[in-house]
């Protein structure tokens, strides 16, 4: 293959680009909102097709957007109910382009194209000359009780940290499984995980990392995206609504409909 050879990759995490994806037009099974932008611009990308997510509270899933256009950088969206979020090559598969920033629009992309349409039409994109500034997702404390476990915020799943094993975790994440390996569902064991449901999307694909976690033992929820900002750790604990729930969380009281704090309120009683 020619080094200078424009190729499409399909990527079930933004957060798995490396420097071989630098110039090309990468396809990544994550939310468009404002971090994975942000990895796509800071990883050289020519261009980027993430997935819309729902759309969401604040149209958070597709905030990124318009971020990438002040870097000239093209970016789309795959509509959630077409290819699965988390799942790049069902993406690039079944996608069906939901939503195009001016940069993108510009070179021919728009709402309707397949995703391999688009991502073939984004290979006629000029690199992009300037890099995004530095910045960082974020873990924060969210609540801490005498006698009660921790509760962590942290914008990405890709943060949980080996000692979340004693605490409750609200991820900014979506609840799919990243290529539908059960083994994703978390990085490492939590007390309690939670995560947005990215708009449920086809196939429920937003909620399949609850049942994996049933089987670690690990009671979790995912938030409706359109109750709290995907990518906001802090918006899912103060805003979200509970849109649904595994069997280990439910046999400890956890229901749908329920906001995320009570969720958690819960959780912590039946430990006691």
């Amino acid at each position: 293959m020619m080094s200078n050879e424009v190729r499409v990759a399909a990527l079930d995490s933004i957060t798995q680009m490396t420097d071989s994806h630098s110039g090309q037009v990468v396809v990544a099974a994550s939310h468009g909102a404002l971090y994975a932008a942000y990895v796509a611009a800071k990883g050289g990308s020519r261009a980027v097709i993430l997935n819309d997510a729902g759309v969401g509270k604040g149209e958070a899933g597709i905030s990124g957007l318009g971020y990438l256009d002040r870097f000239n950088i093209p970016a789309a969206t795959t509509s959630h109910t077409s290819g699965r979020i988390g799942d790049g090559a069902d993406m690039l598969t079944r996608g069906v382009i939901s939503y195009v920033n001016k940069t993108a629009e510009a070179l021919g992309c728009h709402p309707g194209l397949s995703c391999a349409e688009c991502a073939a039409i984004l290979k006629a994109a000029p690199i992009a000359s300037s890099k995004p500034p530095a910045q960082s997702e974020s873990r924060m404390l969210l609540r801490s009780e005498p006698g009660e476990p921790e509760v962590w915020g942290a914008d990405s799943a890709s943060l949980v940290l080996p000692e979340d094993k004693d605490h409750i975790v609200i991820t900014g994440s979506h609840g799919q499984l990243l290529g539908n390996k059960p083994e994703t569902a978390l990085k490492y064991d939590a007390l309690t995980a939670v995560f947005s449901d990215a708009g449920m999307g086809v196939d429920r694909a937003g909620v399949s990392r609850l049942p994996a976690l049933d089987a670690r033992g690990i009671p979790a929820a995912t938030v409706s995206a359109d109750s709290a900002r995907i990518g906001d750790a802090r918006s899912l604990y103060q805003e979200g609504v509970i849109s649904c729930v595994n069997d280990t969380a439910a046999a400890m009281g956890a229901t749908v409909g329920i906001s995320t704090r009570d969720f958690v309120t819960r959780i912590i009683a039946a430990r006691q």
